[in-house]
């Protein structure tokens, strides 16, 4: 029969456990970032992007998409190229995901963000040392 082991987390706990006093812990660095005015209240605060079309929500992050993606890529202007090709892959599936769940809702900008999404995947083959056969690149299962 197998000797019964208490769960090691309560003594884990750092409520159970003496630990630093707030004044003796070393500062964050975070704590040097200035908050809005009103706090983190204004950040989660609904009201702010329900004045906002939906079209430009979605069209905003794609643009975070892309631009992460690019970095990934190396792509980003006056820096030194850094390739992470499998966090660009990830990103480049997210954004092509995104455009073709939005493609109706995204009307006139839709095709400006395809094409950025084909530069990426052209950018993404040209610099993978083996690249995925055709239609099967990241992304080009969601958009054609």
């Amino acid at each position: 029969m197998a000797k019964h082991t208490p769960n090691p987390a309560p003594a884990a706990n750092a409520a159970a456990e003496p630990g630093i006093p707030g004044s003796a812990a070393p500062e964050h660095p975070l704590d040097a970032i200035p908050l809005p005015a009103r706090g983190f209240a204004s950040l989660d605060d609904p009201v702010q992007l329900a004045s906002v079309p939906a079209a430009e929500v979605i069209s905003r992050a794609a643009l975070v998409l892309l631009n992460a993606a690019a970095d990934r890529l190396g792509l980003a202007p006056g820096r030194e190229p850094d390739l992470d090709m499998d966090e660009a892959r990830h990103l480049i599936n997210a954004l092509a995901g995104l455009l073709a769940a939005a493609r109706t809702d995204l009307g006139d900008r839709w095709e400006p963000l395809s094409v950025a999404l084909q530069t990426l995947q052209d950018a993404f083959r040209a610099a993978s040392a083996h690249p995925d056969a055709p239609g099967e690149g990241p992304g080009e299962q969601f958009v054609s």
